[in-house]
């Protein structure tokens, strides 16, 4: 039976249960109803989404607060404000301390001065330190300052201050009117196992990331596709996508989109509502991959974040 026959007939169980019971079937008054709470209930929950968007952005440990991206040589790497160090930071002491890099090891040794902190603890004794690919990296701090290791090829240090002009003076990023016919329940056509594509960055670094596999939607009698990534700890899957749209009205490098959940039954949600900028829409100083060639869509996207203006 087609889902067309199967519905109708669902409806007529339906309606002759209620004439048994006595109770009036729905009319069309009561159908427009049911569409006008749909519609708000989805409008409602894109603005929440929105919100928590703001709110990350918005918060103390977030992009915003990205002031510098220092590399680091093999060996020893002295660090704090004065004009002496290998890398030189905006404030707490003159000789924070010393980050040494042995390979695939790292260790910070403090300096004697006070008020450097090592995941929130003061800083006494020589610490490993973890990088951002080994879950949580270690954050050295003191005071609005702090800096943590991230891996790209090599080691570097990321620097984050929580008065940085780019935080202070956020106050939001302009979106598209909130439009649900932007919003797909897409085909999904998984990829043989262990598919890999290879993503560049903006730094011209290449890496090999996992596909998951395809979705494909419908515009305007035209389909279109994107290729789905996975990322470790993500629920649904990642697409780095670029259209007709940026460098006018987004971003000019892509936008960045998740999928509602992992696929079932061959469909998966995709939602251009909640399409956002990369980092490096905000900051210089993070290392964003870019959309690969099969990504690139002949389409306007009218949907989710516009680009951001520093003030």
């Amino acid at each position: 039976m087609n889902e067309t026959l199967r519905n109708h007939g669902l409806a007529a169980v339906l309606l002759a249960a209620l004439a048994s019971a006595g109770l009036p079937a729905a009319g069309p008054a009561d159908t427009a109803t049911t569409a006008d709470d749909d519609t708000a209930a989805y409008e409602a929950g894109i603005r929440d989404w929105r919100q928590r968007r703001h709110e990350r952005l918005s918060s103390d440990n977030g992009w915003l607060t990205l002031v510098g991206l220092d590399w680091l040589d093999t060996g020893d790497n002295r660090v704090g404000s004065g004009a002496d160090n290998d890398v030189v930071l905006a404030g707490g002491p003159a000789q924070w301390g010393t980050v040494v890099v042995l390979g695939d090891e790292i260790r910070f040794q403090p300096a004697a001065e006070p008020g450097v902190t090592v995941n929130g603890l003061p800083a006494a004794e020589t610490a490993l330190v973890a990088d951002n690919q080994e879950g949580e990296p270690t954050v050295v701090a003191s005071g609005d300052l702090s800096f943590q290791v991230i891996n790209r090829g090599s080691y570097a240090l990321r620097v984050k201050d929580r008065q940085a002009p780019t935080l202070v003076n956020f106050t939001g990023i302009d979106t598209y009117p909130i439009d649900a016919s932007w919003r797909y329940e897409a085909r999904f056509l998984a990829a043989e196992p262990g598919r890999t594509i290879e993503i560049a960055d903006v730094l011209g670094q290449v890496n090999p990331m996992p596909v998951l596999g395809t979705v494909e939607f419908e515009r305007d009698g035209r389909t279109y596709s994107l290729l789905g990534l996975a990322e470790e700890g993500s629920d649904g899957l990642w697409f780095l996508f670029a259209d007709r749209t940026n460098g006018r009205e987004t971003y000019g490098a892509g936008r960045f989109l998740y999928s509602d959940g992992l696929p079932e039954n061959g469909r998966v949600v995709v939602d251009f509502n909640k399409a956002y900028n990369p980092p490096c829409a905000f900051t210089e100083f993070s290392t964003c991959p870019l959309p690969p060639q099969q990504n690139r869509l002949d389409l306007a996207v009218t949907a989710g974040e516009k680009d951001f203006h520093h003030d």
